[in-house]
């Protein structure tokens, strides 16, 4: 069994993390080709990413409670075996319609990977050094989502859209094997809480009442969103309206990839030096940029990648500083209950981000337009958010860190 400080367990947490992304990246380049061979449109098409969102939505307001009761690693194992047997049912799926149900399944086990790698990290860390690690930890992950798309498309030219989904199974089998085998728990006896529903009712709403636990979630909702609406609609902006080739799309992706890995680096490098509410604000700005920048060259009828791809650089770069730091002070004052934070938080990020890239597709236009206005909106709203409940001036007086460490 690892120690629970090792960095070999911060990789093992961070590859359970990169689940979320390598779900929602690896068939990115294969939507258009999906959409050819199950004889359905772009919509619905799009749509099986909404289904994903909300299912993974639904899904962290259970996995955390649970974990708070029953610990994180029993709960990591049952979410990483349903996604499994969800990844075969999407790679047999002989209709949009039974993708879709695969997908959802998929969202239901796959929540579990990041919801309880943030509450792992929680648990072993503390409320000020989370930060760092979990800054480190997205820095690694970048990994998944810039290797994805270009994984995926070499996996369509070579095998077919479903190709994805087999590898997405052997990927969930392999980190069920090492959960089970090396994942120590990380949450021990005394500090684990009732899931009575009155008394899970009762944590959501202390949370809901905490303006810092709803500006930090809020922020990092939003910008998420932004992301999200670019996984959405990039595929057909890129491949059916530009023309760009599938697997040109990969790299393209990769760069966009490499914003958010110099942002988390940043986060992590700068995280003690600047504090959290200097990177937010940094971070936010970046994101307000990078979206009102594509908004304004798509609206002026600029149709190019390189109107597309720079400014969701930018964007993601941002967005890379504000998640780490968003999710760590969110969690930071509730240690007794990091499990069911890290659900409400990752509840109130999927379902904001499913229905903005629901919305993507259904105004689609055959344009960037619908994705380049919902970015810059995304970005504006996470400026917004900070500044509006979760900068120190909206809070007590003190050091934050400072209190935090106590608190933790």
């Amino acid at each position: 069994m690892l120690s629970p400080t090792s960095p070999v367990t911060v990789a093992l947490l961070a590859a359970l993390t990169a689940l979320g992304p390598l779900a929602t990246d690896m068939y990115l380049p294969a939507m258009p080709a999906m959409a050819e061979a199950l004889g359905t449109g772009p919509d619905r098409v799009q749509l099986t990413l909404s289904v994903y969102m909300a299912g993974f939505a639904v899904a962290q307001l259970l996995v955390g409670p649970l974990s708070d009761r029953a610990g994180r690693k029993p709960v990591m194992a049952a979410g990483l075996g349903l996604f499994m047997a969800a990844s075969l049912l999407c790679a047999l799926a002989p209709s949009i319609e039974i993708l879709l149900v695969g997908r959802f399944l998929q969202a239901l086990g796959g929540a579990a990977g990041p919801v309880l790698a943030r509450a792992a990290v929680r648990d072993i860390h503390g409320p000020v050094e989370a930060a760092r690690i979990l800054s480190y930890m997205a820095s690694t992950m970048a990994l998944a989502p810039a290797l994805a798309p270009v994984v995926g498309a070499g996996l369509l030219l070579a095998f077919g859209w479903t190709a994805a989904f087999w590898l997405l199974t052997l990927y969930a089998a392999a980190m069920l094997a090492l959960v089970l085998a090396r994942l120590p728990e990380s949450l021990p006896e005394a500090r684990r809480q009732s899931i009575r529903p009155l008394a899970l009712l009762g944590t959501f709403r202390r949370l809901l009442g905490q303006r810092r636990f709803v500006g930090y979630t809020l922020t990092n909702a939003c910008a998420f969103s932004g992301l999200f609406a670019y996984l959405s609609g990039s595929s057909f902006v890129l491949i059916d309206f530009m023309g760009v080739a599938p697997a040109h799309y990969g790299l393209l992706f990769s760069l966009v990839v490499l914003g958010f890995f110099v942002g988390s680096m940043t986060s992590g490098r700068y995280s003690r030096r600047l504090g959290r509410e200097r990177l937010i604000a940094l971070g936010t700005l970046c994101c307000a940029l990078g979206g009102g920048g594509m908004a304004a060259l798509s609206l002026a009828d600029v149709f190019s990648p390189w109107a597309v791809v720079p400014p969701q650089m930018l964007f993601m770069a941002g967005f890379g500083i504000v998640m780490p730091q968003t999710m760590a002070g969110a969690l930071a004052p509730n240690p007794d209950c990091a499990g069911t934070a890290s659900s409400l938080f990752g509840f109130l990020q999927m379902a904001i981000a499913a229905l903005g890239g629901a919305l993507v597709g259904q105004f689609h236009d055959g344009t960037s337009h619908s994705m380049a206005v919902a970015i810059g909106l995304s970005g504006a709203l996470a400026l917004l958010c900070y500044l509006g409940l979760a900068r120190p001036s909206a809070r007590p007086h003190g050091d934050a860190a400072t209190l935090e460490a106590r608190r933790g």
